[in-house]
C-alpha cells in the first residue's frame, strides 16, 4: 500500500532538509547515548528506528507497551539488523521506581527523547482518564526532565501537538501547559520540541482503524467534515530528530505548509484506502445499515461505510502549528518552520497548576469540572468545545 497516496501526497516531506543535515546528523548520533521514553508507540518507534540507523553508541528505548516493544526489536532486526552500540529495550513505567533504578544504573544519557503520550481527543470525556493525561503529559515529562539534567543529559525533547495551538480539547490543552512547563525548566537544561500533524495509520488512530475493520471484515466509519494535516512515520521521526539534534533551546519544529502538505477529509481517505485494496466504498445511510449490509456488500467487492458530520466534544474545526503570538523562523530549513520562544513563563501560575492537580488527586472523588477550570485558569483563552458527545459514542 503506497502511503503517501493514501494521505493525498506525491513525495516525502522532509527529504531535502534531512539529506542537508545528514552528516551532522550522523556524527552527533553516532558519539552519543540515546534514551527513547515511549519508544514502542508509533513515533517513538520511527524516532528509534532514526536514530538505530545511524548507529549510536548506546540507544535504549522504554515503554510500558511489552508487546509493542517486543514488535518494534523484530521490524528493526528484519530490516536495519545489527549495530556495535549498545541497544536494549525496557517495559517499564517513566513514571515507576523502575525507570528511577535505570536512570541510576546506566549513568546518564546525552539525548533524552520523551515520546510518550496520552494522544486521543477522546480521553477527556471523565475524570479519572483526564487525571491519567495530565499523569502523562505534564507530570511525566516534569519529572523525566528533572531526572535527565541531574544525569548529565546534554538535551531534552519532548514531543508536542499542533492542538497545542490554541486548543480547543483537553488534550491539546495538556499539551500547551506542557510547553509552558518546559519554558522553565529550559534554564537548567537546552530542550526542544515538535508540533505537527496526525500521524498516518499510527496505532489507535482512525486510519489505523481502518486496518483493523477491513481485517475484521467490519464497516468503515468517518467523518465526511473533518480535515486534518497527515504526515507519515517515517516524516515523523524524521522531524523529532531534527529537532533534538538541530534545534536550538526552547525551539519548537513544525512542517510548513505548502503544496506538498494540505488537509485532507477523513472520508476520502478511506475512499482511496478501500480503491487500493480493490473495493468500492458503499456509503450507507446508517451505522445499522453499514453493519447488516456487510456480508452482502463485500461479496459484491464493495465495502460498507458510513460517513458523518462531526459532533463530538474537542474537535477542532481547523488544524494549526502555530499562533499569531509566535515568532518564526520559516528560513533555516526548507520544509520545516522554527518558533523561536523565550524563557518567558508564569512562576505563580505553573506552581498553582501543581497544587491544584495534587489537591485533586488527594480529594475522595474527583470532578471534571474541577479540572476542566484549572485549565481555564491556565490557558485564559482556552475555547473549550464541550458538546456532551464523545467518540466511544461512535462506530
Amino acid at each position: 500500500m503506497n502511503l503517501l497516496e493514501m494521505i493525498g501526497r506525491e513525495r516525502q516531506l522532509f527529504d531535502l532538509d534531512v539529506q542537508r543535515e545528514e552528516k551532522l546528523l550522523s556524527e552527533k548520533v553516532a558519539a552519543g547515548r540515546f534514551l527513547v521514553i515511549g519508544g514502542a508507540g508509533s513515533i517513538g518507534q520511527a524516532v528509534t528506528r532514526e536514530i538505530f540507523k545511524r548507529k549510536p553508541r548506546a540507544l535504549h528505548v522504554v515503554d510500558i507497551s511489552e508487546n509493542n516493544m517486543v514488535e518494534l526489536v523484530r521490524d528493526i532486526r528484519s530490516t536495519l539488523g545489527y549495530i556495535d552500540g549498545d541497544f536494549r529495550t525496557f517495559a517499564i513505567d517513566c513514571g515507576g521506581r523502575e525507570f528511577d533504578a535505570l536512570m541510576r544504573s546506566e549513568g546518564g544519557y546525552d539525548y533524552v527523547l520523551n515520546l510518550s503520550a496520552l494522544k486521543h481527543v477522546r480521553s477527556e470525556k471523565d475524570p479519572f482518564t483526564l487525571m491519567r493525561l495530565i499523569e502523562v503529559n505534564v507530570l511525566n515529562t516534569i519529572r523525566t526532565i528533572k531526572q535527565a539534567h541531574e544525569h548529565g543529559a546534554r538535551k531534552y525533547f519532548c514531543v508536542s501537538t499542533d492542538k497545542a495551538a490554541n486548543p480547543v480539547n483537553m488534550m491539546g490543552a495538556s499539551k500547551r501547559i506542557m510547553e509552558m512547563f518546559l519554558m522553565r525548566a529550559s534554564a537548567q537544561l537546552p530542550i526542544s520540541t515538535a508540533r505537527f500533524a496526525n500521524v498516518a495509520f499510527s496505532d489507535g488512530s482512525l486510519l489505523h482503524g481502518f486496518n483493523q475493520r477491513f481485517a475484521k471484515r467490519q464497516p468503515i466509519s468517518a467523518p465526511n467534515d473533518v480535515r486534518r494535516y497527515f504526515v507519515t512515520p517515517q516524516e515523523s521521526g524524521e522531524l523529532c530528530l531534527l529537532s533534538c539534534l538541530l534545534g536550538d533551546n526552547r525551539d519548537i519544529f513544525f512542517p510548513k505548509l505548502s503544496e506538498h502538505l494540505h488537509l485532507t477529509r477523513f472520508s476520502d481517505i478511506a475512499v482511496r484506502y478501500l480503491q487500493n485494496l480493490g473495493y468500492e466504498a458503499y456509503e450507507c445511510a446508517s451505522e445499522d445499515e453499514a453493519r447488516l449490509r456487510t456480508g452482502e456488500l463485500i461479496a459484491q467487492r464493495k465495502w460498507p461505510c458510513y460517513f458523518f458530520a462531526s459532533d463530538t466534544t474537542g474537535e477542532k474545526d481547523f488544524e494549526e502549528f502555530f499562533t499569531h503570538a509566535e515568532t518564526l523562523d520559516m528560513a533555516r530549513f526548507e520544509s520545516i518552520g522554527v518558533i523561536k520562544n523565550e524563557p518567558v513563563y508564569d512562576e505563580a501560575r505553573l506552581e498553582h497548576f501543581l497544587i491544584t492537580i495534587s489537591s485533586i488527586r488527594s480529594g475522595a472523588s474527583w470532578d471534571k469540572r474541577e479540572i476542566v477550570d484549572l485549565f481555564n485558569h491556565m490557558i485564559p483563552d482556552f475555547a473549550h468545545k464541550e458538546t456532551g458527545k464523545y467518540l466511544d459514542s461512535r462506530m
